[in-house]
């Protein structure tokens, strides 16, 4: 049976995976041809030469994190609802992010996600250099986080580990916090309480549980 027609939709998915999951190197014509069962010349033909292909991948991120939507009854809701979702774009695409900051558009990358900040923050009664401080501090927030998270993925086995160097000495006689800090970091809920906490505090908002 023939094979359907190629389209640059297929061609530019295929290369967001292949980049996903061994990085822009890994990324040649000729592997994208075979992953795609077609010529090289067809590869070509639709998006042009690799350099025009790594640049419509970075147009494509750039585009992906654009599509950040708000969820929540309140701005501060919202406000957390969209870093969670950032956050979760920068991890699940940290090659193409880092194509995208290579070519010097880091910043309009961020950009839909700041207009969206900036609606949440105007909506809870923030204007001006305090609205601007709360879009910023959230960003970084958002940032520094999965910088830290990537650090610790790609760190060497620890020696001594978490779990042996905390007990009730070094805990200052509270075990359950010496538990809690030998058990392995729940990053999802970690970064929900974080946000969560300078949010309400930016904000004003009332404190809650994380769920």
């Amino acid at each position: 049976m023939a094979r359907p027609a190629l389209t640059r939709e297929e061609v530019l998915e295929t290369a967001a995976s292949l980049v996903k999951q061994h990085g822009p190197e890994s990324l040649t014509m000729r592997k994208l041809a075979a992953e795609l069962g077609t010529a090289v010349t067809s590869i070509y033909w639709h998006v042009g030469n690799r350099e025009s292909l790594l640049d419509a991948l970075v147009e494509r991120t750039v585009a992906d994190l654009g599509e950040i939507r708000p969820a929540g009854r309140t701005p501060a809701q919202r406000v957390v609802s969209v870093a969670r979702a950032l956050r979760r774009r920068l991890r699940d695409h940290p090659h193409l992010v880092a194509m995208v900051h290579e070519r010097g558009l880091t910043e309009r990358m961020f950009l839909p996600a700041q207009q969206a900040l900036v609606h949440e923050v105007h909506a809870a009664g923030l204007r001006g250099a305090r609205a601007a401080e709360a879009v910023r501090a959230v960003q970084f927030q958002v940032v520094g986080f999965v910088l830290v998270e990537r650090n610790r993925e790609r760190a060497p086995v620890q020696r001594p580990a978490e779990e042996e160097l905390w007990d009730a000495g070094t805990a200052e006689d509270d075990g359950a916090l010496a538990r809690a800090l030998a058990r392995p970091v729940d990053q999802e809920r970690l970064f929900t309480v974080s946000v969560r906490a300078l949010v309400e505090s930016l904000l004003g908002a009332e404190p809650r549980s994380p769920s």
